[in-house]
Parts: C-alpha cells; sequence; structure tokens
C-alpha cells in the first residue's frame, strides 16, 4: 500500500469532551482519537502512520474548497465543503456524557448536491489491533459494531460503510435540504449497547455548555477573540473528573520533519498545572481554578522526597516511556513513543512555579487549607536538602546535569514564596529559607551572569543564552530595567530569533538529542511580555500581531512554528502556547494601560519584582 501523505498538523482541528479529544482533518478525517481518555490508547492513530492504522473520514469525494470554524463560544466545529456541483456542511462535536464517550458528525445539505465518501478503519491499541465487526438492529435502528477486548465502538446512521477488504467503505449524495447524523459511541464491550446519544440536543448543549463557562472571563483588552479560542482550549484539555491537564492530546508529533524528537505530551506536569492556574486568574476565571487547584494539592501529596515534575491524568505515576516499532511516525518521523521518561528527572524550576501559583491562591483566599500549607512546607524543606545539585532544566534535558540559570532562579521563587507566606501570618520559622534565598540570588546574579558577554546564561558552563531568561522579570529577581536584563534580551534577540521568534535554545548537544527544531511558541509569547516590561509596548504589539497570525484557521497552535512557512511542528494544540497568550495579552494589557496613564484593572503580572 503506498505511503498515505500527511496533512499538515496545522489543517487539524480539536474537538473534544473533556475526558479526550480528537483531531480532525480539512479533508473531514478523524486521524486521531484515544477512548475513554486522553491517555487511554487510540482507536484512530492515522495521525502517526496511514490510513491503515485507523481514521473516519467523511468528506468530499470530488475536489472542493473548504473552510472552517468553530461554533461561537466552543469548540464544535463547523466545516463546509465547495464543490463544482454543491456546498455541504459537517458538524463535529462530542458532548460530555459519563461511562461512554460519543463522536457526532451532523451532514447538511446547503447547495446543490454532493458527493461524501466515507471511510472507516478501526484499530485499537495505537493501530495494532483489529477489531471484530458485525452489523446489527437493535431498537429499530442499523448500526456497525467493532468489539475488540475491553473496547466497543457502536456507529449508527445512514449510508453505514460496509466492508471493504480490512476498511468499511461507503459514498453517499447529500442534497439542499438534507440531513443526516453519524453517531459513533465507545462503551465497555461487556454493557448493554447504549440509546443514540440524541443528536437534537448534542450541539446546543454542547455549545451552551461552554458558552456559560466562558461569560465568567473577565477580560477586556486585546486579541479577545485569541483569548478567548485560547481558553477553550485550555478547558477543553483539562479532564472533567480529576481536574489533570493535557499538556497536548497527541504523542510523537516531530519538531522538525522526519526528527526524533518526538514526546509523549497526554500528560499533566505541574509546571504546565500551575501556569494554567496564572492564566485563569489573569482573565479573572477565579471561580473555575478549583479543578486545576485540587489536581495539584492531590498530585503534590505523599513523600516530599518523591515528588515528580509529572503524573497521569489522574494522579498516577506510571509514564514508563516505550517505542511503537509499527508506527511509522507521523511523516516518517520515528520514534513513536508512549509515555515519558522524563517523568523521573529532577528539575527545580517546578516546585518554584507551583509556589508562585500557590501563593497567588493564597492571596486571593483560595489556597487557605493548613494541608496544603504542611505539604508546601515539606516540600521546600525537602527542596533545603537538594539545592546545590544539577538538574535536568525546563526543557527537559537528556544530556548531563547543569546548574541552569532558570532552575537556580525558581528555586530562589520557591523559598521566596515559602518566607512570604510565614511573614503574612503562617506557621514556621523563615530564618532557613531566608538564607537559602539570599544565596540563591546572591549566587544567580553573580554565577548566572557572563560578564564578558553582559547576560544572563543558560547554564554556569557555557556562554549561551536560554529563552527561559526572560522569565527572570517575571519571577522578581531582576526588574525587566536592569541592565543586565536588557543585555540579556539583546543577546536573545541576537541568537536566539529566527525570524523574529525565538528558539528555546540552539541544540548545540547540551540536550543530549540530535536534530533541531523550530522557534517555541511559547518563549514567543515571553518575549511578549518581556518587551512589555522593558517598555518596549510598539515590539511587544508588533511581535504579539505576529504570533496571533499564525494560528491555524480555527485558532490552534501547536508547540512550534515555522515562522517563513507557517507550518506548525510539535504536539498539538499545546497547552503551553495558548496559557502563554492568555498571559502576554493581559501583560501587554496592562503594559499599555499604565503607558497610558491609566489605572490598570488590578495588576495582571505573575510577580512583581522583589529586589
Amino acid at each position: 500500500m503506498a505511503k498515505q501523505h500527511p496533512q499538515p498538523i496545522d489543517d487539524y482541528a480539536m474537538i473534544g469532551d473533556r475526558s479526550t479529544a480528537a483531531l480532525v482533518g480539512r479533508d473531514g478525517s478523524i486521524d486521531w482519537l484515544c477512548l475513554p481518555h486522553f491517555d487511554s490508547h487510540a482507536c484512530f492513530a492515522a495521525l502517526l502512520g496511514e490510513s491503515e492504522h485507523g481514521r473516519w473520514l467523511v468528506g468530499p469525494l470530488h475536489e472542493a474548497s473548504t473552510t472552517r470554524r468553530y461554533v461561537a463560544g466552543s469548540l464544535v466545529l463547523e466545516t463546509t465543503h465547495e464543490t463544482a456541483t454543491g456546498t455541504v456542511m459537517v458538524t463535529d462535536a462530542m458532548p460530555t456524557t459519563s461511562g461512554r464517550s460519543d463522536v457526532v458528525r451532523i451532514i447538511e445539505g446547503i447547495s446543490g448536491e454532493v458527493e461524501l465518501e466515507q471511510e472507516l478503519v478501526v484499530r485499537f491499541g495505537y493501530g495494532a489491533i483489529p477489531p471484530w465487526f458485525r452489523r446489527t438492529r437493535e431498537r429499530g435502528e442499523e448500526m456497525l459494531v467493532a468489539v475488540a477486548g475491553p473496547d466497543r465502538l457502536v456507529l449508527r446512521g445512514p449510508a453505514l460503510p460496509r466492508a471493504d477488504g480490512h476498511r468499511h467503505r461507503s459514498t453517499f449524495t447529500v442534497r439542499e435540504g438534507d440531513r443526516l447524523v453519524l453517531d459513533m459511541c465507545w462503551q465497555n464491550s461487556w454493557l448493554p449497547i447504549a440509546e443514540s446519544v440524541g443528536e437534537a440536543e448534542v450541539v446546543r448543549t454542547t455549545v451552551a455548555e461552554s458558552s456559560d463557562w466562558l461569560r465568567a472571563l473577565d477580560y477586556e483588552g486585546p486579541y479577545m477573540e485569541a483569548v478567548q479560542t485560547s481558553v477553550l482550549v485550555l478547558r477543553a484539555l483539562t479532564d472533567i473528573t480529576t481536574g489533570g491537564i493535557l499538556a497536548a492530546p497527541t504523542t510523537s508529533l516531530p519538531e522538525e520533519p522526519g526528527g526524533e524528537r518526538n514526546w509523549d505530551y497526554r500528560f499533566t506536569w505541574l509546571r504546565d498545572a500551575s501556569l494554567t492556574v496564572d492564566a485563569m486568574l489573569a482573565v479573572r476565571l477565579t471561580e473555575k481554578v478549583g479543578l486545576w487547584r485540587n489536581w495539584l494539592l492531590r498530585a503534590i501529596a505523599g513523600d516530599p522526597e518523591d515528588m515528580r515534575i509529572m503524573y497521569r491524568r489522574d494522579g498516577g505515576r506510571e509514564l514508563d516511556e516505550r517505542v511503537l516499532e509499527h508506527l511509522p511516525g507521523y511523516g516518517g518521523a520515528a520514534p513513536v513513543r508512549i509515555g515519558n521518561g522524563a517523568a523521573c528527572q529532577r528539575q527545580h524550576d517546578v516546585l518554584g512555579q507551583v509556589m508562585l501559583t500557590l501563593g497567588r491562591l493564597r492571596e486571593l483566599g483560595l489556597d487557605d487549607s493548613h494541608d496544603a500549607w504542611h505539604m508546601q512546607r515539606a516540600l521546600l524543606d525537602e527542596l533545603a536538602q537538594h539545592w546545590q545539585e544539577p538538574d535536568q532544566g525546563l526543557w527537559e534535558m537528556r544530556g548531563d546535569p547543569q546548574y541552569f540559570t532558570h532552575s537556580r532562579a525558581m528555586m530562589w521563587a520557591a523559598f521566596d514564596c515559602g518566607v512570604r507566606a510565614i511573614e503574612s501570618g503562617c506557621e514556621g520559622d523563615p530564618s532557613r529559607w531566608i538564607a537559602l534565598r539570599d544565596a540563591l540570588r546572591e549566587e544567580v546574579l553573580t554565577r548566572g551572569f557572563d560578564e564578558s558577554t553582559g547576560s544572563f546564561r543558560q547554564h554556569y558552563a557555557t556562554s549561551e543564552v536560554d529563552a527561559s531568561l526572560l522569565q527572570l522579570p517575571t519571577i522578581g529577581i531582576i526588574d525587566a530595567t536592569d541592565p543586565r536584563f536588557l543585555g540579556t534580551l539583546a543577546r536573545i534577540e541576537q541568537d536566539l530569533l529566527v525570524d523574529g521568534i525565538p528558539l528555546r535554545y540552539r541544540t548545540t548537544g547540551v540536550d543530549g538529542l540530535a536534530g533541531g527544531e523550530h522557534p517555541f511558541v511559547l518563549c514567543g509569547f515571553w518575549l511578549v511580555s518581556a518587551y512589555a516590561q522593558a517598555g518596549r509596548l510598539d515590539d511587544a504589539e508588533a511581535l504579539m500581531d505576529r504570533l496571533v497570525a499564525l494560528r491555524n484557521d480555527v485558532g490552534l497552535l501547536a508547540e512550534e512554528i515555522d515562522p517563513t512557512t507557517g507550518r506548525h511542528w510539535g504536539n498539538f494544540p499545546q497547552a503551553f502556547s495558548h496559557l502563554g497568550l492568555v498571559i502576554a495579552a493581559t501583560e501587554l494589557a496592562t503594559a499599555r494601560g499604565a503607558d497610558a496613564g491609566l489605572a490598570p484593572d488590578g495588576d495582571r503580572s505573575l510577580e512583581t519584582q522583589r529586589s
């Protein structure tokens, strides 16, 4: 069989039910879906291989001009195909259900007539396990049933596809005024087949739920549509039951064509969860952070020495990394990995980010639990035992541990947050933390700063810079107008920018991997914030305009972008990218208001500078 040419990553849109998510291509093919949870195995895995690894295509048989949009206030997807003979619209939604997962596809004839094709290839186990298919009729409905072990998919609707070798196919004509509904439902195979989800209510209810949630957003500033879409993406990536937020719903999408930097992001990082809370607080979704906050507190509970940097969506720790040899990878980019070997790394910056976020929640009266503070004290005391050790850093380097400047600064932030908590009335003696905080600040400002280049450095054994240094003013260890930071900003502009958007760092071997990568979207938004904090508002706004324009046609962002082609790379859509957009928009809005002499609507920055 000829190899399938992959669609560009940015040609996909995401739909989801807050337990899992599907990627729908511009051609109408669902090429990625894990059931029933984000971190379950995929039943459609064509994204990382060929159509034979599983997909569900519903699209025009002949050439078409295609446009897409999300229904306002939601991630319900409308795709309109215009052909030489007519126009048809397909609405894709995943309603929130319990004990099952549904994908509903509503096909409407808009004008003329359009021939559509349907191809269903179900392969459980990430494209490895073909199910047993049977056609049956229950409660007057004809249905196609696929079963393999604990998994069962049931497809209902007109023009059900028929077996064609190892696939199921059908073609049918949709005329003006026609309305066809295809409903696919996953359940455990031993349960009675559930009734149809009820298509008449699917779109209305799904849109209403997200629109009602979005109404609590309190933000009046530029980039409103982009902020709203990003907030909806973060909500969609949050497990509705556990509160764990996924870094992305995908695994192993490469950071460059054919590259090996392919990682499984279907897990919850403490850092990402904390920054998501920050993003929600920045747009005043204060009453909506409970799920994230509670997940965070449950995840860090236990022996302080055993705190991980990431967990499964339910807080589980089974993240062993392995390679799926049967999948060739996106565009041949191997290996395809599930699990993540970075889970056991030591990354000193993580606790700093957690403490910053919990400190903000405490100031808002949302984290005043004695047990929560007791855990934070234990974690800080554990950090005090290891603060002199090197680590793998924010970017999860797989090379030798180093003394990364960002990690050292974030440890300063962790102890600073602990000291300020005690000063505000929390129980404890801050004397040891004060000593460590002061020692770390002195160390960062001396060993972390390279006098020969006039810039902070990536780690103490190099003169290279790293985009994580853009965060130094945000956490408060130095002011954005300090000459040392301005020198760092200039070095980052000189050494890391690709067509105006920063790389994370130069991949010169420190990360222990071959190949390179594209500019990192989150770092672009960090640069927006750094420009705004340094008073370079025109530069901040110009870069923000550029980044927002690089979103795909439905407003989604991958992990990385090639700014010369606009192609997206890495896992998609990426929570880091979208939370970065939200925070940068609020930083810029606040900076513009201050520049105009207006009283800012509260402090939008994550932290203020402390000397």
